[in-house]
């Protein structure tokens, strides 16, 4: 559903003023709740899949067979374009070509590629390197040629984490160098302060994302700032990559700890806090268009 009309719809929506917020979903029913809400866009986690998907970290265990069947469903169950997290792209620059153009056939909208070395790291995380910065030029070069001669309208986003192992000025010159290549948006990852996004926004000729970690209960490397405050110092996309993540996590929690009350004293259970009701949950997820293609489509013998 979110095909071409949504790449020109997230094209619009980074072109006009005011910053775009973005929320991280990872999969139908969190991209459906984004929608719902209202928002704009979604932006696919890498992060998010992993945890959620495969119960892992967000270390490298990601193939891109595995993005792209998340991005295709996810792209199928709504209508708002979606940002896909490629991570390093699964290998080279050639890698890269194929994988922006296999993400642009599974629906993605934006595609986001990073200059870590593999395996990579959540952004957050200790430890992390890059590549250099030729070979992290040349991946995003691939990118651009991948998008203008199978996906034109697909967005580039290119993301360097070279902030925390070789400083801001190689970051920032490594985002200037990302939008020459042909970048559409540009992320520098990891940053330490206010200051620091606001030097990236003054020193960086494209438009700027940054993430904020609102939704996990430890402070992350980046400040958390309001996004109105992001959009007067100059940047253009915020995401929140795990706020859905966590808080899933959290409702469950708390419904597995209802569902042992539940299981000790029955007569006593009650817990409407803990679920949605069930009109709206199959409303969510789509049946009543489902009973519509039963009501026109199904023979008696179905």
């Amino acid at each position: 559903m979110a095909r071409m009309h949504g790449r020109q719809q997230l094209a619009k929506t980074v072109e006009e003023s005011g910053i775009a917020v973005v929320p991280g979903v990872y999969d139908g029913i969190s991209a459906r709740l984004v929608e719902q809400q209202g928002f704009a866009s979604g932006f696919l986690s890498g992060a998010g899949v992993s945890n959620s998907r495969l119960a892992q970290p967000d270390v490298g265990f990601l193939t891109l067979p595995d993005v792209a069947d998340q991005s295709r469903e996810i792209a199928d169950a709504v209508d708002i374009p979606i940002w896909v997290d490629a991570d390093t792209g699964y290998g080279n620059a050639v890698s890269v070509h194929r994988t922006v153009r296999r993400l642009a056939d599974a629906g993605a909208a934006a595609v986001m590629i990073e200059d870590q070395e593999w395996p990579k790291r959540c952004g957050h995380m200790a430890g992390k390197s890059v590549i250099p910065f030729d070979e992290a030029v040349a991946k995003i070069e691939a990118a651009t040629d991948a998008r203008d001669e199978h996906a034109p309208d697909v967005l580039l986003k290119a993301r360097t984490d070279a902030t925390e192992p070789l400083g801001l000025e190689e970051a920032i010159e490594r985002l200037n160098a990302f939008a020459d290549a042909g970048a559409d948006v540009v992320f520098a990852d990891a940053l330490r302060s206010e200051e620091d996004i606001r030097r990236v926004a003054a020193e960086v000729d494209a438009p700027l994302s940054v993430n904020m970690g609102f939704g996990v209960r430890s402070r992350p490397t980046t400040p958390l700032i309001p996004a109105a405050r992001l959009e007067e110092i100059g940047v253009d996309v915020v995401i929140y990559p795990r706020l859905i993540t966590a808080a899933a996590t959290a409702g469950m929690k708390r419904a597995l700890a209802e569902l042992e009350t539940a299981v000790e004293t029955p007569e006593e259970y009650e817990a409407p806090d803990a679920v949605v009701d069930w009109d709206y949950y199959t409303d969510l997820i789509g049946k009543p268009a489902v009973d519509d293609l039963e009501a026109r489509f199904a023979t008696d013998e179905d």
